[in-house]
């Protein structure tokens, strides 16, 4: 009895000194979504929680990925320019120039393709290109990889963002979408206009918003959805401010860049581009998928009289024939005004979106 008193005493004290296998447990991220906006869908296989997004933010601004330390996402898709590139084409690094204008990084959670030509079908597999691209940060995934292992404080960060021990392209890619995916505009005045129009309910300070918008800001929106004004609401509308298709706009009669038919392989897809959303878009030029329009004006502009006829014209560009829908100075200062209602200061001076 003596002995087994003694054995069971000394089993009770190891026992009480094991310590307790630390477990995963990510703690979920609750998205800010408007309550205007539809449902985001969130892939199975990449939750969103507080330890991903914060990796992925440092990711976002981390200079490793690129192959001299040189550059990283953030430096093509700057805070200042709604996430977008100020120049008409980015820099990679040894100073290589790309063909497109960098896209501006608003709502990607809502889109299903991405890219100017649509080439990547989900966020994630679209943060895998720029690191390995030659024109880009020109890096391949093991050497950046590598260059994350070495930091201890990359390591715990991803233990604490997937609950297993390594660092991999597929948890990078992860981890930079679920960041992204919290990027998210929808406190402008457009919203305020958007919310009045459908009758939703609107926040004390929404009204008072609403009471600061003016005639022409009204009249230009009206303009914006007239069939015989500035036809604008087919590729635009809704609370993200785009259509999810690929359209051709009229840029050109003939294509240098076939957008979206240099993926698919039909000609008839040559000269389409991605439609990309409007909104804060006073603050993310140049325009068009080559940046070829350095002011609204411009774009505008194009639109009234400098619309090019070819195969693959949208056929809901119905004033395609005559160049345009051929607005005038007025109607065209109208327009403008309104398309600056979609500016969203909240979104582009947001302190979790910049670099940590």
């Amino acid at each position: 009895m003596k002995y087994l008193l003694v054995f069971f005493l000394l089993f009770t004290v190891i026992l009480s000194c094991k310590k307790d296998k630390v477990g995963y447990e990510p703690t979920p991220y609750e998205l800010k979504i408007p309550s205007h906006f539809p449902e985001m869908i969130i892939p199975a296989d990449n939750p969103m929680t507080v330890e991903g997004v914060e990796l992925g933010r440092k990711l976002f601004y981390e200079k490793k990925l690129s192959g001299d330390n040189s550059i990283s996402c953030g430096e093509c898709h700057a805070p200042t320019s709604a996430f977008s590139d100020p120049d008409q084409f980015s820099e990679g690094i040894g100073g290589s120039l790309g063909n497109r204008n960098s896209m501006a990084l608003i709502n990607l959670g809502w889109n299903n393709a991405f890219f100017w030509d649509g080439r990547a079908k989900t966020l994630e597999d679209q943060i895998f290109q720029p690191v390995t691209n030659p024109v880009e940060m020109h890096q391949s995934w093991p050497d950046a990889v590598a260059k994350l292992q070495e930091t201890l404080e990359y390591r715990n960060m991803f233990f604490k963002a997937f609950g297993e021990e390594g660092i991999d392209s597929v948890k990078v890619s992860k981890a930079i979408a679920q960041f992204l995916r919290t990027m998210i505009s929808g406190s402008s005045k457009y919203d305020v206009m958007y919310k009045n129009e459908y009758s939703l309910a609107l926040t004390l300070e929404e009204q008072e918003i609403f009471a600061t918008v003016t005639a022409e800001e009204q009249a230009g929106y009206d303009l914006f959805k007239s069939l015989n004004g500035a036809d604008c609401f087919h590729c635009h509308n809704g609370p993200l401010m785009q259509v999810m298709k690929f359209s051709n706009n009229g840029l050109d009669a003939t294509f240098i860049d076939k957008g979206r038919g240099g993926v698919t392989g039909d000609p008839n897809d040559d000269g389409k581009f991605k439609v990309p959303t409007l909104r804060n878009i006073a603050y993310s030029a140049p325009y068009m998928h080559d940046g070829r329009f350095a002011t609204l004006d411009e774009v505008i502009s194009h639109y009234s009289t400098g619309v090019q006829i070819s195969s693959t014209i949208d056929p809901l560009i119905e004033f395609a024939s005559q160049g345009g829908v051929q607005l005038d100075a007025f109607e065209r200062d109208l327009l403008k005004q309104f398309l600056l209602t979609m500016t969203d200061e909240a979104f582009i001076n947001n302190p979790d979106f910049r670099e940590p």
